[in-house]
């Protein structure tokens, strides 16, 4: 079935649903694709693997997996590719810039390595994004009090 999805001139893009940045962008993705041109799949969703069984999910989830006319695209390719394709082009075309792209390449995968600690660090102090606890995916150190209790 994942095949026929690539058909098209869509813009298929796999991501980790439970992070809540990458969650953040795929919605501000979403209000600017009016015309429908993007395709987000969650890389949580049940039938994942069934659906897409050459999308290897474990290295989907250390960096951002996309395909676009047939082509895969990995990482910051995918970012550039949707915002483009919603218009947005003009704020991610350094990141094409040959002088710029394989340092911001190197420290995207930085990011994609510690996405959810950085998503509740930014939520807890800035306010911004979405609550892990809210995905499922608490980050909050245990304060191991058990033993005070006793």
């Amino acid at each position: 079935m994942g095949k026929t999805l690539y058909s098209n001139n869509k813009l298929v893009i796999f991501y980790d649903g439970k992070c809540p940045l990458c969650s953040l962008e795929m919605q501000k993705l979403q209000r600017f694709d009016t015309l429908n041109q993007i395709k987000l799949v969650n890389l949580h969703q049940l039938d994942f693997p069934a659906l897409f069984p050459e999308i290897n999910v474990d290295k989907a989830m250390t960096i951002l997996h996309g395909y676009y006319q047939n082509k895969l695209l990995l990482g910051l390719d995918v970012t550039h590719r949707a915002w483009t394709i919603v218009g947005k082009g003009l704020y991610v075309a350094p990141l094409q810039f040959p002088v710029i792209k394989p340092l911001a390449h190197m420290i995207y995968l930085l990011m994609a390595k510690f996405r959810h600690p950085i998503s509740q660090f930014i939520y807890q102090h800035l306010g911004i994004g979405l609550n892990n606890c809210e995905l499922g995916t608490c980050n909050e150190k245990n304060k191991n009090t058990d033993h005070r209790r006793k």
